[in-house]
């Protein structure tokens, strides 16, 4: 399997990705930089975390613009896997590959921490490994991850199964308490209605081998890895 990570000015998760990827999953990867403009001849493509453009405007606007991201949407088209990760996330949606927008953490404050959360959608690419309901500590980095949607959209994304992860408590329960950034719906992570994009504000890459204390987002990778030589073959 063949992985394109994107990267951006700013994007400072690239090498996460790319070592996660390469030398713990054991895959082949390319970083690919935003000015490229053709993604064939790979089977995913992964957007970093980071701060692209150093988030003038607003996150995720101005690496929206980036020629490489029209081949990132047809890719995602095609039905390649599309994971973005935190800023990557934010770029998805200045993209419309994702529905929704990010707004400012409630507490109007940059939030750096392990959170809970849990995996409410196993049939994707992205968590076929994962147990339904199974609860995972990963860590979050952001100050702008307050996912929102208008009610219309919350309850057809709700209904179509697009809300993959959650914020919980280590009990698995989405409340408000636990919710670190205010997002509706505690909401950590979305997929499309095919299911082959993914965003996601929590970092798999920063607990994807035992060596950081934590495996939950190896799992994420590996989910990944058997989708396409398992499932999509």
């Amino acid at each position: 399997m063949k992985f394109a990570v994107i990267v951006f000015p700013g994007s400072n998760c690239d090498h996460d990705c790319y070592h996660v990827v390469k030398h713990v999953i054991g895959q082949s990867a390319d970083f690919v930089w935003h000015k490229e403009k053709d993604l064939s001849g790979y089977d995913a493509v992964i957007l970093p975390g980071g701060f692209s453009y150093g988030d003038y405007l607003r996150t995720g606007a101005m690496a929206r613009l980036s020629p490489v991201m029209k081949a990132v949407e047809d890719f995602a088209r095609q039905g390649g896997l599309v994971l973005g990760i935190c800023n990557g996330f934010q770029i998805l949606l200045e993209a419309g590959l994702l529905p929704g927008a990010m707004l400012r953490n409630r507490s109007l404050q940059f939030i750096c921490k392990d959170v809970y959360l849990r995996v409410d959608n196993i049939n994707t690419p992205f968590t076929c490994n994962y147990v339904e309901n199974q609860v995972v500590r990963m860590p979050i980095a952001h100050a702008e991850g307050n996912y929102y949607v208008d009610q219309e959209t919350y309850t057809h994304i709700q209904k179509n199964n697009q809300i993959v992860l959650r914020y919980t408590g280590s009990d698995g329960r989405p409340t408000d308490e636990v919710n670190p950034n205010g997002s509706i719906g505690n909401i950590a992570g979305v997929c499309n209605e095919k299911g082959n994009v993914l965003g996601m504000m929590p970092h798999p890459e920063r607990c994807g081998e035992r060596i950081l204390g934590n495996t939950d987002g190896y799992i994420l990778f590996e989910s990944m890895v058997y989708y396409m030589e398992k499932v999509a073959r």
